[in-house]
């Protein structure tokens, strides 16, 4: 009898299979086998900065634990945003990544002519990692602290250029706090990346930066810059012989960056939860936390909706300084 019902209903059994097929063929399903292909993460900044050292990082640590190649790709310009544009464009299917940053994702307003919205085009994965950043200084600039810096730029208004990873990039912003609390008369002078940048202070065209930690580290301990300050409320284990603004007599001067990971706002909510629960098993790997330790940087990795929380509290802080600043990229 059961199979001469089945011979009776071919079409009830079409229908089940196309049924069976759209199941088969929905997001969540899919999630189940990814990846299957190449990852990117995408890096809005030159090759050689903290973002990029991050992603490298977590591109070999991911390749790994997904059995899969993840390249990184720097996609440097316009304080981040066109490695933005690039991953807000990208087919929704969570194969592009994007190591975001503060520019990314607090200081855009800076940037009134931008051809997408970061804030609804880009959907956060997770905070990656903090840092405090450190102020340094060529050894040429006759100051050795804090206090001393303040007073050789009120002494000399504007004579010392302070370079950035770009008009909204942290290290900008960082430098822009130090005027506004500490009444320092600094210029900035903007690049397409850290690492560009420090090859200047490196060559003297600039005097200072506040810079990330893993790309000052070695030229501090080789001596080739000083280190002022650090920007945390604690000095930092990376060098616990820098005092904080704080010690300096600088309390209001006190901040940190973070890096997210990032995917555009397309890429399903399953998939990037996905994406979340795996990247927070390789940030909880100890070799993973002890590179990013040992180049200054806390490890974070929580949930997505805490860094949506994080991050809606560092806009709004850092847009006050954008408009006490009355900051407007061209």
């Amino acid at each position: 009898m059961l199979k001469q019902s089945l011979s009776l209903n071919p079409l009830k059994w079409g229908a089940c299979a196309l049924l069976l097929g759209a199941v088969g063929a929905s997001p969540a399903w899919a999630q189940q086998d990814y990846p299957q292909k190449m990852i990117r993460i995408i890096v809005p900044f030159t090759a050689g900065g903290s973002s990029d050292v991050q992603a490298r990082m977590l591109a070999d640590h991911l390749g790994k634990f997904y059995q899969q190649t993840v390249v990184v790709e720097n996609r440097p310009g316009a304080g981040g945003h066109i490695g933005g544009k690039a991953v807000a464009d990208a087919p929704a299917d969570g194969y592009t990544l994007m190591l975001g940053s503060i520019g990314l994702h607090a200081t855009y307003s800076i940037y009134p002519k931008l051809t997408y919205n970061p804030g609804t085009d880009l959907k956060v994965v997770t905070v990656l990692a903090e840092m405090p950043h450190v102020v340094v200084a060529t050894p040429s600039l006759p100051v050795t602290d804090l206090k001393q810096l303040v007073a050789e730029a009120r002494k000399n208004p504007n004579a010392i250029n302070f370079g950035s990873a770009g008009v909204g990039s942290s290290v900008h912003m960082i430098g822009e706090l130090f005027k506004l609390t500490a009444n320092a008369p600094i210029t900035h002078v903007p690049y397409k990346g850290s690492s560009a940048a420090m090859n200047d202070l490196m060559g003297g065209q600039i005097q200072l930066m506040f810079e990330n930690p893993p790309t000052t580290l070695s030229q501090i301990r080789a001596g080739k810059l000083k280190a002022l300050a650090v920007t945390g409320s604690t000095r930092s284990p990376a060098l616990p012989e820098v005092p904080t603004a704080i010690e300096a007599g600088i309390p209001a001067f006190q901040a940190t960056s973070w890096t997210t990971i990032a995917v555009g706002a397309k890429v399903p909510d399953a998939l990037a939860d996905k994406l979340n629960a795996d990247i927070r098993k390789v940030v909880a790997t100890p070799e993973f936390q002890k590179g990013l330790l040992d180049l200054g940087m806390t490890p974070v990795a929580g949930t997505r909706e805490a860094a949506n929380k994080f991050i809606a509290t560092e806009k709004a802080r850092w847009e006050k300084v954008i408009q006490k600043s009355q900051l407007i990229a061209e």
